[in-house]
């Protein structure tokens, strides 16, 4: 379908204008296919991957029907990690700053219960959240969802895989059978299709095919013997040396051992899979985003809702046996205008599903030989920052600008040495140059930032 302008939908001017100049002026495939639908009211399952537009588009159509003048839970967003739900979160504002006063709370664990008690006394009209947490103040009777007008489940896939199935239906059951239910999943297989029928009333199906730009992402395919498949990472990385890659495994358990095998021979290599604590999984993601790790080494479910931006190149140390996933690992890389690498380990049993790969992109997948990738010249890779972790955050009232302005004033640093700056409630995580890092640690660790002294430690 031809995409179109925003300006071709019943929306209100305020809203078209503020879309105007987010730049978002012609509608993705997703949204031209799913907003008509959306905005009649209809109960939707939308099949499209993760950077195709979807959270505009029912973001869209919440925020065309939401009354801000009544102070009440009128969308429930669902994603499967927190991580998914910030960056959704962060979305709905933007695409709401044409509106005023409209409350966005985000509600996930791994963060304290009071705060969000507190603030769900205080009303809002949005929330954004995961499934266990949402349940739990369902449970203590801290959240209303009788005036839910919208509910949204994002990732649906991954958060049945994930285990959430009993916890979505009964947050499902707390909202009125009068209400506007809108399914995301970047696959739909059918255990998902009768998993989520109940939820449905007459659902209109849309699908955007999930193929790539083959002339921005590079696939190439190597065959390895099973036992071989450790090295052949270890060949790829020495030979390609991307400054960040993530490396996806089919098992936990593969997860661990290749990350261990990885930072054995030098690499900066970190392993996220599930049933890892939240804060674990907050600095690991934090480390890799900020390039303090080179190697991200991953099963699927545990990178869902990851907001990478510049990756440079995708490893599939296991084949997919689900063509849907190797496309959507594969789409990780080469975002933007950047140009992406995807490569891919094949032992002989996974022949057969690279031939479902090639049925799906209807055409051959390039074979290259290992044996002849050399080790680039130069240096060996290693990741440029290191990660200072700082026991301050957002509930000290710490700000980016605080800390950059403490790097660049009273340390002495570039703006140029000092990398991300993430803060959350109780801890703050800066990247720092790794050739003048320790020195920064030295003289901040001595000083203040905002007339306050904090423990600081690099992970």
């Amino acid at each position: 379908m031809k995409t179109s302008s925003f300006s071709t939908l019943p929306l209100a001017p305020a809203l078209l204008s503020n879309l105007d100049s987010l730049g978002y002026h012609e509608m993705t495939t997703i949204q031209a296919q799913s907003l008509p639908v959306i905005l009649e009211r209809r109960d939707l399952i939308a099949q499209a991957k993760t950077g195709s537009g979807k959270t505009a588009a029912f973001g869209i159509g919440i925020l065309h029907k939401l009354n801000p003048s009544y102070f009440a839970i009128q969308a429930l967003v669902l994603c499967p990690t927190r991580e998914l739900a910030d960056q959704v979160a962060k979305e709905l504002r933007r695409l709401a700053r044409f509106a005023d006063n409209v409350k966005i709370l985000t509600l996930c664990g791994g963060t304290p219960m009071g705060p969000q008690i507190g603030s769900l006394e205080h009303g809002a009209h949005i929330i954004v959240g995961t499934p266990g947490r949402i349940r739990d103040h369902i449970g203590r009777g801290s959240i209303n969802l009788g005036t839910v007008q919208t509910l949204v489940l994002d990732e649906a896939d991954r958060m049945v895989d994930m285990g959430f199935y009993e916890e979505i239906s009964g947050i499902v059951s707390a909202c009125p059978a009068r209400r506007q239910t809108l399914l995301f999943s970047a696959t739909y297989p059918d255990d998902i299709r009768k998993a989520s029928a109940e939820f449905l009333r007459d659902a209109v199906e849309v699908k955007v095919e999930a193929q790539h730009d083959t002339g921005r992402i590079e696939q190439r395919f190597y065959e390895v013997s099973y036992e071989g498949r450790n090295a052949a990472v270890a060949q790829l990385l020495n030979h390609y040396k991307p400054v960040s890659t993530i490396a996806f495994c089919n098992t936990k358990i593969h997860c661990r051992e290749l990350a261990d095998e990885l930072r054995a021979q030098g690499f900066s290599a970190l392993a996220l899979y599930g049933e890892l604590e939240q804060r674990e999984r907050d600095e690991i993601l934090v480390r890799f985003a900020n390039q303090s790790c080179s190697v991200l080494v991953a099963t699927d479910v545990a990178a869902r809702g990851l907001d990478i931006q510049t990756l440079g190149a995708v490893i599939n140390v296991d084949v997919s046996k689900d063509t849907e996933v190797h496309i959507h690992r594969v789409g990780r890389t080469g975002r933007g205008q950047d140009r992406g690498l995807a490569l891919s380990l094949c032992a002989p049993n996974e022949k057969k599903w690279v031939k479902l790969i090639e049925d799906y992109q209807q055409g051959p997948v390039s074979w290259f030989d290992l044996a002849a990738l050399e080790p680039a010249a130069g240096e060996p890779l290693t990741a440029p920052m290191l990660t200072l972790c700082i026991m301050g955050g957002k509930k000290d009232k710490l700000r980016p600008g605080d800390l950059l302005g403490a790097l660049t004033g009273d340390v002495g640093l570039s703006k140029e040495q000092v990398g991300k700056i993430s803060v959350f409630e109780f801890v703050t995580y800066v990247a720092l140059d790794k050739r003048i890092a320790k020195h920064a640690f030295g003289k901040l660790s001595n000083g203040n930032i905002k007339g306050k002294n904090f423990k600081m430690r690099f992970i």
